[in-house]
């Protein structure tokens, strides 16, 4: 879900290449239910091994991080720890919309309307424990580093970004923005082809970034004002102002300032506007984490995927061979060689 603030971000069109030589934090969560969505079989179920588990994530994850490895881009995965108290209503809303498309779902199935359940199959995706534990073991045995968050992992991952641990935060979400990233990519991991949710329509999606300095200097605004700004159209944390939309936002606040003033001039208000203000501005994240980029268990990666996940050994070997040439670059396998 995240903000909505696109129509005032600045976006360029860019290529995995462009970023060779470059480390960037990944918004696990949010990549993990890009994959989960997209990565799915002609019926619209996900990818599965012989005894049902699926295994859509663990494509997506050893496929396409192996593609960025190849373009000279070292990635480092962020998991969400304990969500913070004010996204609770957010959680409650996606579980319900997921509720009402498995009641749908079971109707399109018993209609025989194939489209419309392939549609509805990719929006019910649920990163269980499981899910983690596995992506997490696979990272491990791929010898890519991961970090844990205390809370959210958007805000861990640009967090990292903003201090300069990573060159930028590989996410969908803008709230990455108003967590202080430098720098946003977006469509790293998903690109190409892809089909519209719930219309029979493709698009081609291309790989774009953003700067946060450049998104606020075009809109002459600080990072705190943008941040009043995306909680007056709505946050994870917040409802928003209804009828604001993010460029009326932009101008109420270049206006009067600050989203106290808007509130007021508006009759309005919103609850625990001061705390969801100190989660964008003093997120709670570690500080202190491990970036080392080890040697890859080659063994290991076949017995898991292959033995354990059924994938097809024929298909992994190449990657593999891709995998231990990115590593092979360098003899000092740690973060600071890759700048």
């Amino acid at each position: 879900m995240g903000v909505d603030i696109s129509d005032l971000v600045v976006k360029h069109q860019t290529s995995l290449r462009e970023h060779s030589g470059s480390t960037f934090s990944v918004d696990a969560y949010n990549i993990l239910y890009q994959f989960l969505s997209s990565i799915r079989q002609p019926d619209g179920t996900p990818l599965m091994d012989s005894q049902g588990r699926v295994t859509s994530h663990l494509s997506g994850l050893f496929y396409r991080t192996i593609n960025m490895l190849d373009s000279g881009i070292r990635p480092v995965y962020v998991f969400d720890g304990k969500p913070a108290v004010l996204k609770n209503r957010t959680i409650e809303e996606r579980k319900l919309a997921k509720e009402k498309a498995r009641i749908e779902l079971a109707q399109a199935r018993e209609e025989g309307d194939s489209a419309r359940v392939r549609s509805l199959s990719s929006r019910i995706n649920y990163v269980s424990g499981e899910i983690v534990s596995e992506t997490m073991e696979l990272l491990s045995l791929m010898g890519l580093p991961y970090v844990e968050a205390p809370s959210e992992g958007e805000a861990q991952a640009s967090y990292m970004s903003k201090v300069g641990k990573v060159n930028g935060v590989i996410s969908q979400d803008y709230d990455c923005l108003l967590f202080g990233a430098a720098r946003i990519l977006r469509n790293f991991a998903v690109f190409g082809r892809r089909k519209v949710p719930g219309r029979n329509i493709y698009v081609n999606v291309q790989p774009e970034y953003i700067e946060l300095e450049e998104t606020l200097k075009k809109n002459e605004v600080t990072l705190e004002q943008l941040i009043h700004i995306g909680i007056l159209v709505g946050t994870d944390f917040n409802r928003g102002i209804k009828g604001i939309g993010p460029k009326t936002a932009l101008k109420l606040i270049k206006k009067h300032g600050d989203i106290a003033t808007v509130l007021k001039e508006k009759d309005q208000e919103i609850e625990n506007q001061d705390r969801i203000i100190e989660i964008f501005m003093n997120p709670d994240v570690k500080t202190d984490f491990d970036l080392t980029f080890n040697k890859p268990d080659r063994e290991g990666i076949l017995r898991f995927l292959c033995e354990e996940h059924n994938f097809s050994e024929g298909r992994v070997t190449p990657y593999l061979d891709t995998l231990e040439k990115a590593f092979g670059k360098t003899s000092q396998a740690n973060l600071d060689s890759f700048f």
